[in-house]
This record gives C-alpha cells, sequence and structure tokens, in this order.
C-alpha cells in the first residue's frame, strides 16, 4: 500500500517531548542537535491507485505498530537502506473532507527521524529540496472486503474499478496483521502518502493544539477504560474484551450517555453502604460523637 507525499520539507524543531520519544528508541542519549525530525503522510482512508483502501479500524492499528518501524527506499528490504525511524504516529480527521466512498478522510500522520551525520546530508538536502518525497507503506492485512457485496479476498463477481449502481468497486482491507517498514518510493499507490510541506519552524500554538490533543486521546482512552469497567459490574455475564473493543469504536457522547447508564444500573445491583450509623444512647443523649464515619 502507499502513501503520498512527506510533510515536513524543512523539518521541524526537536522539542523536549519529541526527544523523550525518540531517545527511547535510541541507545544512546542523543540530542537536539544530533537528529533532523520530520513528518509525513504515511497512509490514508481512501481509495488508492489499485483501488484497495484501509478502514478506520486499519488506520488507528497501523498507528500503533508503526511507531519504532524504519524508512528505506523502494521497499528493499536491507538494512543498508535504514535511514529514518518513526517515533510517533497519530490518526488526522478531516471531517469537511470525503473520500470516494463517501465517508469522512482520515489520515496517518508520522514523526521520523534520522541523525544529521555526513552520510545523511545528501538525503536531508534531498528532503528539503522536495526531491525525495513521496512514500509508501509495507504492511499485512488479514482481510479483503468488497464494498459492493462484503465478499472476502475477491471471492464474488465484482471487478475493482467499476461502478454498480453509482457505486465504486474497491477493496477495503481489514484486520491489520503487522507493518513492516515505509518507503520513499517514486509512484505511490495513495496519491496523498509522503512529506508533508510547512514552512518554518513549530509554531508555539501549534505545540499547544498537539498537547492538548494529546490529552484528549488520554481522556477517551480512560472514558473508554471506565464505560467498559462498568458495564461489567452491571453485569456479571458481559465479556470484558468485546465490551472494550465496542468502546474503542464510540466518541464522547455515546461514551457519556452509557458511562451514566451502567453506573445507575451497578449501583442498583451494588448500593452504596450507609456511612453513618447512630448509637443507641444517641437519642438519650444527643450527643453527636453518637455518629460514626
Amino acid at each position: 500500500m502507499g502513501g503520498t507525499d512527506l510533510e515536513d520539507w524543512k523539518g521541524i524543531e526537536a522539542g523536549a517531548e519529541d526527544m523523550a520519544l525518540i531517545n527511547g528508541l535510541a541507545k544512546a542519549e542523543l540530542t537536539a542537535e544530533q537528529v533532523y525530525v520530520f513528518t509525513l503522510r504515511l497512509c490514508d482512508n481512501e481509495v488508492d491507485r489499485d483501488f484497495e483502501r484501509f478502514d478506520n479500524e486499519a488506520l488507528e492499528r497501523l498507528g500503533e505498530l508503526f511507531v519504532g518501524r524504519s524508512g528505506i527506499f523502494d521497499h528493499q528490504w536491507s538494512a543498508r537502506g535504514q535511514t529514518a525511524r518513526l517515533y510517533r504516529t497519530e490518526v488526522v480527521r478531516e471531517p469537511a473532507v470525503r473520500t470516494r466512498a463517501g465517508d469522512e478522510y482520515r489520515w496517518l500522520k508520522g514523526w521520523a527521524y534520522l541523525l544529521r551525520t555526513e552520510r545523511n546530508g545528501e538525503l536531508i538536502a534531498e528532503i528539503e529540496g522536495g526531491i525525495k518525497k513521496e512514500v509508501s507503506v509495507g504492511c499485512s492485512a488479514g482481510r479483503s472486503v468488497c464494498s459492493i457485496c462484503g465478499a472476502e479476498d475477491g471471492d464474488c463477481g465484482h471487478a475493482l474499478g467499476q461502478v454498480y449502481d453509482g457505486a465504486l468497486c474497491f477493496r477495503e482491507l481489514r484486520d491489520i496483521a503487522d507493518a513492516y517498514e515505509w518507503s520513499f518510493v517514486a509512484v505511490p499507490a495513495q496519491r496523498a502518502a509522503g512529506v508533508l510541506k510547512r514552512f518554518g519552524r513549530e509554531r508555539e500554538e501549534d505545540r499547544t493544539l498537539r498537547k492538548e490533543a494529546a490529552l484528549g486521546r488520554k481522556y477517551l482512552r480512560e472514558l473508554r477504560r471506565e464505560v467498559a469497567r462498568l458495564a461489567m459490574l452491571a453485569d456479571d455475564e458481559a465479556d470484558g474484551a468485546v465490551l472494550a473493543r465496542a468502546a474503542e469504536r464510540l466518541e464522547e457522547p455515546e461514551l457519556l450517555e452509557l458511562r451514566k447508564s451502567f453506573e445507575a444500573r451497578a449501583a442498583k445491583r451494588f448500593p452504596a453502604p450507609v456511612q453513618l450509623r447512630r448509637r443507641d444512647r444517641a437519642a438519650e443523649t444527643g450527643d453527636e460523637s453518637a455518629f460514626l464515619v
């Protein structure tokens, strides 16, 4: 599966958060001056040149798997071709943009670093000059589903790229099993994948937005875990793994409603004990110490 172009032709300033993540992958402690950092669009949920696309769950899973993966050239699996390494990813949502399938456009953004060595000097120059721009990803998917009928692995008569009753036929890649690498290529399968272009250094407001986005993701993770926990309290027979997967598909409004519902059900099953009790002599003495917490 392919991607588009690199996002940041001038590189970005590596802050403390970036360096902490980078040094989590490096064997020696690196400084910001020793690394060149850039961002790229690894892949998205748009129908590509091969009439395939990743579903939204696949993008999320790829985001997890690609952290720590190497960048190479033309998908040639050779240690000599290793150039950079991904240290962070994020699925970006663009609600105002629709895919050819008619749903919200989403893409996987990656942050990569390489060492500022003499050997890498030419590659850095080519990235900044827009020569090394397009990228593609190598991964494996457990399922390939027809967009028209839902048949798997091409077991139907629908032809890729054909339109049936106004709907484009393509294969949707699901159940990602592994992410191998990402490569600089000449022609990516996905038209939008590649190094992302921006001008100047990362602004302070951009950093603030990035931190706020990270906090938002943390809040949603904790909210989903809380909903799954309450659901199991409300029902002894509930499957925790199934509940956790179901919660991952929900956003804040639905999660808050479910939390409210499960809290009420759990409270009925496990009513809170009375915290204050009065000694028998309290009625006679009027002593406030008769109430025990």
